[in-house]
């Protein structure tokens, strides 16, 4: 089981104030790519999976948004760790149909 869930919300700047959601899509494949477990969610994204492999995660989404052409990128990030164990679908099970 993972030990760890991150959200992540990303705010690139984009040259010449152009559309952010190319650039928010660009960081959503670096996750997919990744193979770890996620959800995309409206203002986030939350992955599952180990504290290391997740930070490594975020910082190839931060990359590769510099090569996409971000000259700056700000995210927002929530962990939350458990060394016994931790999922998205047990925290909120109860919530779901």
């Amino acid at each position: 089981m993972a030990n760890t869930l991150l959200s992540i919300q990303v705010i690139p700047k984009t040259p010449n104030n152009e559309d952010s959601i190319p650039y928010v899509d660009r960081a959503i494949e670096v996750i997919q790519q990744s193979g770890v477990k996620h959800e995309v969610h409206p203002l986030e994204t939350t992955m599952e999976g180990e504290l290391d492999e997740l930070l490594r995660i975020v910082k190839n989404m931060h990359e590769a948004l510099v090569v996409a052409g971000s000259p700056s990128v700000i995210s927002q990030i929530k962990i939350a760790h458990n060394p016994k164990g931790i999922s998205m679908d047990k925290l909120t099970e109860k919530y779901r149909p």
